[in-house]
């Protein structure tokens, strides 16, 4: 019988999830991309590099502007994004996450170049498909936590987020990047020099801006799309789209960890003249991005909040 047990307890180890265990003691700053063109500019910048791999996810380790860092690519989308930034978290001593990438411009103020780093983050596709009437009236679900009107029979709903000492979840639709993270950027973001022209030659009619301020959101949805771009930016107010800050901004909040986002406009998500031009222009945008991170991971003190405990 005791063997009996001891081999069964044996089977039971084996079969338990292995417990995440941190693979990096020194308390560093995430940076973050969604895919390689993103994050290409900042690995050649980053110094003393070692890479760490988890379940096919790269985490390279090194020195940027003078800060320890750990850079990782999400993956593309929102599942992605969530999954490697909770794995980042578990992983390794995090003391703030920025993220660098392109976005969708959705704001006629913005041009294409133009770096935003906007306040909050919500998630556009969180929603509910409605039932329609034949007179055309939306009938949303009776329990349905709605923050806008419908875009035709697709209705943007909060998210839940769990919240220590509440038994049901808190709903809401934004998430806001760290304060002091975002005062930091006011100083610092509106004096950088943006690139113009894209290395094959192609450049822009205007001079690149970088923007601090307004408001972010995300989806599992590549948005090139005149209606849909004008619903995001007339009924929400976003001002850039993409498809992972807001994902990344909800598990850094659940994590307590403070989180910043630095968005290029790679294409104008549906009001490009002829087509989408993020093809032409996501090098350079990607390249503005990173740029703005750079200065700012300058200028960051040693640390803006105490790290998290391991």
């Amino acid at each position: 019988m005791v063997r009996l047990l001891c081999v069964l307890a044996a089977c039971l180890l084996f079969l338990a999830p292995a417990r995440a265990e941190r693979l990096d003691e020194v308390p560093r700053t995430a940076i973050m991309s969604a895919f390689a063109p993103e994050l290409v500019g900042l690995l050649a910048a980053t110094r003393d590099k070692r890479m760490v791999s988890v379940h096919g996810v790269d985490f390279t380790l090194g020195l940027l502007a003078g800060r320890p860092v750990v850079l990782v690519l999400s993956g593309v989308s929102m599942v992605n994004a969530a999954m490697t930034t909770q794995m980042l978290l578990d992983r390794f001593q995090v003391d703030a996450l920025l993220f660098s990438g392109i976005a969708g411009g959705l704001d006629a103020g913005l041009h294409i170049g133009d770096v935003a780093v906007p306040r909050r983050w919500g998630q556009f596709l969180e929603s509910h498909f409605v039932r329609q009437d034949a007179d055309g009236t939306l009938r949303p679900v009776p329990w349905a936590s709605l923050p806008f009107p419908a875009h035709g029979a697709i209705q943007p709903s909060n998210a839940y987020v769990r919240v220590p000492g509440r038994t049901e979840p808190l709903r809401k639709f934004w998430f806001e990047a760290d304060a002091a993270l975002m005062d930091l950027a006011g100083k610092v973001v509106p004096g950088v020099k943006l690139d113009r022209c894209a290395a094959n030659k192609t450049c822009l009619d205007t001079t690149p801006r970088a923007l601090v301020g307004g408001d972010g959101v995300s989806g599992p949805a590549f948005v090139d799309n005149e209606g849909w771009r004008a619903y995001l930016n007339g009924t929400i107010g976003a001002q850039v789209v993409d498809m992972e800050s807001a994902a990344v901004a909800l598990v850094a909040e659940q994590n307590g960890i403070p989180f910043i986002a630095f968005r290029s406009v790679s294409d104008l998500a549906g009001a490009d003249p002829d087509e989408n031009r993020m093809h032409i222009f996501m090098a350079l945008a990607a390249s503005n991005a990173a740029r703005v991170l750079m200065a700012f991971l300058a200028a960051m003190p040693p640390a803006l909040s105490p790290p998290p405990v391991p």
